[in-house]
C-alpha cells in the first residue's frame, strides 16, 4: 500500500493531538502540514519499524521538539489571548511531560509506546508523566458546563468534574437550554457532545456560547475523524466515545491552559 493512504486514516487523530498540544486548529495544523511536507520530501527515512501511527507520531514529534510553540510567531503583540495565556502557564509545566501525557490520555499510547515516539527511554517517561500529572493537580478550578443528552453519560461527566475538583455549571440536553444555562452561570468551561436529542447541534450551541463569552470548549463524538478534516473551522479539543476518565481528564486540563484569565 503507497505510503500516503497508509498515513491517510491516522492524519485526523494526529490533528486532534497536534492542536491539543498547541491549542489552536491553525496552529496544530501548521505542525501536521509541516510533518506531512517532511514525510514526503525524505518518505524513505519515515518508518523505523514501529507501524505506520507510531512513527508517523514519532516524525511528528521530531518537527514538534525542534519548533516547540514558537511556530514563527515572533512576539506577542496582537497574539490570540489564550495562546499567550499558555505560554505563561507552560513555563510551569514540563512540555515533555505534558506530550506524554496527552500521547497516552488522550491518543491512548502506552508508557513504551511514547517511549519510542519521543526518544525517550521508559523510565525517564514514566517520571515525567508523573510529574505533569501532579502539575495539572494543582490547576486552578473551575464551573463546567455539560452539553449531553444521554442521561448516564452526563452523570458519568458530572462525577469526573467533580472529582477533578472542579464544580458542574450545569446540565444541558438541547442548543436551546446550553445557551440558557450558560447564560444564567458563570462557567468556565463547556464539554459538550456533537449530536444532541432534539436533533440540534452541540457546536452550533458552543458557537453561540463562544459569541457570549470566550470559554474552552471540549467536543465528545464517537466520530472524531469526521470533524477532522482540516478543511474548515473544527474544535481545538476533542475526545472520542466511549471516553476514559483519564482522556476527559487529560482534556479539561489541557485547555485551561489556554483560558484568558490566566494571562492576568
Amino acid at each position: 500500500m503507497p505510503l500516503g493512504e497508509e498515513l491517510r486514516g491516522h492524519l485526523p487523530y494526529l490533528r486532534r493531538y497536534a492542536r491539543a498540544l498547541t491549542g489552536s486548529q491553525q496552529h496544530g495544523d501548521n505542525f501536521v502540514h509541516t510533518t506531512l511536507e517532511v514525510i514526503v520530501a525524505a518518505p524513505d527515512e519515515f518508518s523505523a519499524g514501529n507501524g505506520t501511527r507510531i512513527d508517523l507520531y514519532r516524525n511528528f514529534h521530531r518537527i514538534w521538539e525542534s519548533a516547540y510553540i514558537d511556530d514563527g510567531e515572533g512576539s506577542d503583540d496582537g497574539e490570540d489571548p489564550f495562546v499567550r495565556a499558555a505560554n505563561k502557564k507552560l513555563a510551569q509545566i514540563t512540555p515533555l511531560g505534558r506530550q506524554i501525557l496527552l500521547l497516552t490520555a488522550l491518543e491512548g499510547f502506552s508508557v513504551g509506546e511514547a517511549s519510542i515516539i519521543t526518544g525517550t527511554d521508559g523510565e525517564t517517561v514514566e517520571t515525567l508523566l508523573a510529574e505533569a500529572v501532579a502539575d495539572l493537580d494543582r490547576e486552578s478550578c473551575t464551573s463546567v458546563l455539560i452539553i449531553e443528552d444521554e442521561p448516564l453519560i452526563a452523570m458519568e461527566l458530572e462525577q469526573i468534574v467533580r472529582d477533578l475538583g472542579h464544580s458542574v455549571a450545569g446540565v444541558a440536553t438541547t442548543h436551546a437550554d446550553a445557551v440558557a444555562a450558560f447564560e444564567s452561570t458563570d462557567a468556565g468551561l463547556v464539554l459538550a457532545d456533537i449530536q444532541l436529542a432534539d436533533g440540534s447541534s452541540g457546536i452550533d450551541a458552543v458557537q453561540d456560547i463562544l459569541a457570549i463569552a470566550p470559554v474552552p470548549a471540549i467536543f465528545i463524538t464517537a466520530f472524531p475523524e469526521r470533524l477532522l478534516t482540516g478543511g474548515r473551522v473544527e474544535p481545538t479539543f476533542l475526545i472520542s466515545k466511549p471516553f476514559r476518565e483519564n482522556t476527559v481528564r487529560a482534556a479539561i486540563s489541557q485547555s485551561l491552559l489556554f483560558t484568558p484569565q490566566l494571562a492576568a
